[in-house]
């Protein structure tokens, strides 16, 4: 969804305390083992989600292949972005898309570079990008590097996903029977609904 929002969307002085990827990754590693997860709320149900998401992770960082259309259409472009990644390390939705937002960075020959904030920590920036009154994530903003301004924006979810969880939420289904069959989905589909939606995406900023 692209927008021609004036104003930046935040100062270079707010962006220079994003994490990159890897101190992203490192924060959630150590915090994992004290314990503890992203986040202002703390319990061990969330300790859990987050032990699991590390797994995904992984996994993923390893397993991702950017489809040949998008690296394409990534190295094709004529201008830089900013991607702006809202996240925490106990999101099961961003534990299976943050690694290919990533993998689709470093496959663009430098014409993407990443940013990532935690939610909690960033609820004024995250309440801009509100999905259906939630704060949902991940969410992805797509800024202009030279003037921090927004010019497109995608998440928390693949069409279909969200399809699913809404469909599922709608029927009662309790927080573990819509997590299961949402990743359950997520492994059928290996990424390549979030990389066809975000084609889209890259493909109207050309």
């Amino acid at each position: 969804m692209s927008t021609n929002t004036l104003a930046p969307v935040l100062t270079p002085e707010r962006l220079a305390t994003a994490y990159s990827y890897s101190s992203y990754r490192q924060l959630i590693d150590e915090l994992q083992a004290q314990g503890k997860t992203t986040g202002l709320q703390q319990s061990a149900a969330l300790t859990h989600y987050t032990h699991l998401n590390v797994q995904r992770m992984q996994r993923l960082d390893k397993t991702t292949q950017v489809v040949p259309e998008l690296r394409e259409a990534v190295q094709n472009l004529q201008q830089s972005y900013m991607w702006l990644v809202l996240t925490e390390g106990w999101c099961g939705d961003a534990a299976q898309i943050v690694p290919v937002l990533e993998a689709i960075a470093q496959a663009s020959n430098g014409r993407f570079t990443t940013r990532y904030f935690l939610r909690d920590e960033n609820l004024d920036l995250m309440d801009r990008y509100l999905t259906n009154g939630s704060r949902s994530i991940p969410k992805l903003v797509v800024l202009r590097v030279d003037t921090l301004q927004e010019v497109a924006q995608w998440g928390p979810r693949p069409a279909e996903a969200q399809a699913l969880f809404l469909s599922l939420k709608s029927s009662g289904a309790t927080h573990e029977e819509y997590a299961e069959k949402v990743h359950a989905w997520y492994a059928r589909n290996k990424t390549q609904a979030t990389q066809q939606e975000l084609l889209t995406l890259v493909r109207d900023l050309a």
